[in-house]
């Protein structure tokens, strides 16, 4: 299902052809067509074939992106953005051939307004950057999806991660974008005001479009202060429902959790190997507080009260923050971890989202599933959001595919099945089109409509999100 939505369209040989010539006289070295840097910006993190495209723009103003814009509009060829490439979907690949747009060098921090807690960044920004140029001020950007991705990578796919159950995802944090638009206009969708009922929500139009409707040039977000008092610990579950249970009831009492991550007994063996952890391999819960002194002892109490009514162990939680960075560079490198378990086999991470009622039940079905088929794949989550992720390790033959492409079917079904969605944070790209049309229906062709109008010859990323017809 996946290779078949990920196959390559039809490539208009002709306008590629003039828009290198355009491109090459108008951006000198920023612009290069050599294979090693085509295929480095078509890698995929998981078994969908890598489609390169015919060449990279190395943009450094959004003057470059509108030129490159432009230049693909007239001749009708694809722009695919490029931010780190560190997307899970496929999002990156060029299916019919174009231009890539790499914002590596468009990475400047434009502007901090610490009174009003929001900064302006360009998209070549990634998170870690811009969470150490904001230390000084007292402030942070807390969505935090692991990898060291773009800000303009993480506001294109919706991104989240480990502080969403506190913070939210990049939907609630991007406050503006500005836009290239299919005629090379670069507009502003908001202003900097906490809250608007101006018109359209443009941009929350572009946050999650994944670049198929135009290219983010800056975007301004939301920032928090950093908190007085940081404590976080692990708790360990005799098996998975009684570790979503503890979750559950977390959630549903108001407990102010920053973070509550859930690692199955497999995951926990990968991380305690990888990472030089001594923890019990068994479904484990990590979670962290943010307040004061008073206020994180009294969550962590909290939890530790309802942990043991859910049959958990003891809650071993800290506020040291070596130890605690410990923790969560396991938790970040649990990827890695995984991999680490076999590594001559592949990896295909997907991941769905239920409502938080029916997290135990999704995980455990999908926990039996993974059992009964003898799959070798670890469940890790963001378990606060009701939102898992499943690692699939295998072999990478026609067999191995076919069998983790039956097994993603079945479990997007069974979240579908809960209300849930298909994904909560890793996008739609080219893997998961045929579940978002089951997900929203007739609501995907309204979809098409948006991008029909914004984007008439179908020049941003195409071949991801939906079939255009």
């Amino acid at each position: 299902m996946v290779l078949a939505d990920a196959k390559a369209g039809t490539r208009n040989e002709a306008g590629i052809l003039a828009v290198l010539g355009v491109l090459k006289q108008a951006l000198g070295e920023r612009f290069q067509t050599g294979e090693s840097f085509r295929a480095q910006h078509a890698h995929t993190t998981t078994y969908i074939p890598s489609q390169l495209p015919d060449g990279v723009v190395f943009a450094e103003t959004s003057e470059d992106v509108r030129t490159v814009v432009k230049a693909c509009a007239e001749h009708k060829v694809p722009v695919i953005p490029f931010g780190t490439g560190s997307s899970l979907e496929g999002q990156v690949n060029a299916p019919q051939g174009g231009i890539s747009i790499d914002f590596s060098r468009m990475n400047r921090i434009l502007e901090v307004n610490a009174e009003d807690l929001d900064c302006t960044v360009e998209p070549g920004v990634t998170r870690e950057q811009l969470n150490t140029y904001l230390r000084d001020t007292g402030l942070f950007f807390p969505i935090d999806p692991g990898a060291n991705a773009s800000i303009g990578g993480m506001a294109s796919t919706r991104a989240s991660g480990t502080n969403a159950v506190r913070y939210g995802t990049m939907k609630d944090n991007v406050l503006s974008v500005t836009v290239v638009t299919a005629n090379g206009e670069e507009i502003r969708t908001a202003r900097r005001a906490k809250k608007s009922s101006a018109g359209y929500d443009l941009t929350r139009l572009f946050v999650g479009a994944e670049g198929t409707l135009g290219v983010l040039t800056s975007i301004t977000l939301r920032l928090q202060g950093i908190p007085q008092k940081i404590a976080g610990g692990a708790c360990a579950f005799a098996d998975i429902k009684a570790a979503c249970d503890a979750v559950i009831m977390t959630i549903q009492m108001g407990v102010p959790v920053a973070r509550i991550e859930l690692l199955d007994a497999v995951q926990m063996r990968a991380c305690n190997r990888y990472s030089g952890l001594t923890y019990d391999e068994k479904p484990t819960l990590f979670l962290e507080f943010h307040g004061t002194d008073e206020t994180v002892a009294l969550q962590s109490a909290q939890f530790a009260e309802i942990a043991a009514e859910c049959g958990g162990g003891e809650f071993l939680w800290t506020s040291n923050a070596e130890e605690r960075n410990k923790l969560w560079k396991a938790r970040h490198d649990a990827y890695w971890a995984c991999r680490a378990l076999a590594p001559e086999l592949a990896a295909l991470s997907t991941d769905v989202c239920v409502p938080i009622s029916r997290l135990a039940e999704c995980v455990a079905e999908t926990q039996a599933d993974i059992e009964a088929h003898g799959l070798l794949a670890p469940i890790v989550g963001h378990a606060g959001d009701g939102n898992f992720h499943v690692l699939v390790l295998f072999d990478e033959t026609p067999e191995g595919i076919a069998m983790v492409e039956d097994f993603v079917t079945r479990l997007n079904a069974r979240a579908l099945a809960m209300d849930g969605t298909c994904t909560g944070e890793h996008g739609i790209g080219q893997g998961k089109m045929a579940f978002l049309e089951q997900e929203l229906g007739g609501a995907v062709d309204l979809m098409r409509q948006i991008k029909d109008s914004l984007d008439p010859d179908a020049i941003f990323n195409p071949g991801k999100i939906f079939r255009r017809h």
